[in-house]
């Protein structure tokens, strides 16, 4: 281990290397941010911390047996890493974890496991097949408290105790830090196509979306980019009218007539177009990554959770009150926003999701000084967030993991 007297930034090398730097940290009462390689390091709040615990050493997969469907790695394992291992076999990651690094202005391809887990992090097919907390089996972790524990395995089905790598999921890194995590994999489709609805409205985009996610097309993503946003994804070939898109994927001859059936009920909606196998992909991922907002400034961007039918409703409302830019994805419930004055706006956007019936919105990008001040959580309910605050007790009672991250 480096001498910890030395350096602001510790890198354990072993999951004893960990237990013993936060033994050390709770000791000393001493507080540590705790990453990766820092590619969501603008995510949440500040941390209020004088040193980094990284986990850049802790790479590597572990187990990877195609045939059973399963991946162990070392939490700090980069994601691009696992994704490449995992294609060789024509199989994929299927919540799709987004790769965040872009929107805050670094190099794509340096996100974790270890991040992807700890941020619940999922992309497009997260409305068909669940997030990252639907697809982990198990973890090896060390708590707030120094101690090493294990919940789940390395096997699909496994019920044993509580599921305590559920509760880590979404926790970013201020319960426990990750040194070991075992996912779901699944067979990557033999192909896939995207139906592509040209100069829709938002509440037209809304009505088609919805009834395609109804038909039996089995759609796998549905997105909608308004006028001019569509210009800003696959290097702007899609031009700037807006775009509402529906992905449909799986084997040749399925998708080919799923998508023949749905594209003759569309056809009746606007414009229809298509994008085949690379070309959807692309497509995809910049949607996934939220390229429309990749515009190296640090104007504040929100991710909201919302009821699909109020997604455009919840924009259009905003539109009236301040200068805003958005766009869609889960079929209109996850609205991404940014706010173009340059103010994160956090009590407006707020108010006007309660009054449309309720969600979830989080600050995800915004300069160091605004996320210090702001509320980049959606606040909890009292009896959920007494409930955090008793896991918190638990885990890390000295509240040396990522304070201030969270709240």
């Amino acid at each position: 281990m480096p001498n910890e007297a030395l350096t602001r930034i510790i890198e354990p090398q072993s999951e004893d290397d960990i237990r013993d730097i936060l033994a050390a940290a709770v000791s000393a009462e001493e507080p540590l941010a705790i990453e990766g390689t820092g590619s969501k390091r603008g995510l949440g709040r500040p941390v209020q911390a004088a040193r980094t615990l990284s986990l850049r050493k802790m790479s590597g997969v572990t187990l990877y047996e195609p045939e059973e469907l399963v991946l162990s790695a070392r939490a700090g394992t980069p994601i691009a890493e696992i994704e490449a291992l995992v294609a060789a076999s024509r199989q994929r990651l299927e919540f799709e974890p987004m790769d965040y690094g872009p929107l805050h202005g670094l190099e794509a391809g340096q996100g974790t496991l270890g991040g992807v887990i700890a941020c619940n992090l999922s992309g497009p097919r997260r409305l068909k097949q669940g997030a990252a907390r639907d697809h982990i089996l198990g973890v090896r972790a060390v708590s707030g408290r120094g101690e090493i524990f294990k919940s789940g395995g390395r096997v699909v089905k496994n019920v044993t105790g509580y599921d305590l790598s559920k509760g880590l999921t979404g926790s970013y890194g201020t319960l426990a830090v990750m040194s070991e995590i075992t996912i779901k994999v699944l067979p990557k489709c033999e192909t896939e196509t995207t139906l592509v609805l040209r100069g829709l409205s938002d509440a037209e985009a809304a009505g088609a979306m919805a009834a395609s996610m109804g038909s039996s097309a089995e759609v796998s993503g549905a997105a909608h980019l308004p006028a001019y946003v569509a210009s800003r994804v696959v290097d702007g070939e899609l031009g700037e009218a807006a775009a509402t898109l529906i992905r449909i994927d799986g084997f040749g001859p399925s998708v080919e007539a799923r998508a023949a059936h749905l594209g003759k009920a569309l056809e009746k909606v606007g414009k229809l177009e298509r994008l085949e196998r690379d070309a959807s992909e692309r497509l995809w991922r910049d949607v996934r990554d939220a390229k429309p907002f990749v515009d190296g400034t640090e104007k504040p961007v929100w991710r909201l959770s919302v009821a699909p039918a109020k997604g455009h409703e919840i924009v259009m409302s905003l539109r009236m009150q301040a200068a805003i830019d958005a766009f869609y994805d889960w079929q209109g419930g996850l609205v991404w926003l940014r706010m173009e004055n340059g103010e994160p706006e956090a009590d407006l956007l707020r108010e006007t999701i309660a009054r449309f019936g309720g969600g979830h919105g989080t600050l995800v990008r915004a300069p160091e000084t605004a996320r210090a001040v702001s509320a980049v959580f959606q606040p909890q309910p009292a009896p959920l967030a007494a409930l955090s605050r008793r896991l918190k007790e638990q885990f890390d009672p000295k509240g040396v993991l990522n304070p201030g991250r969270m709240g």
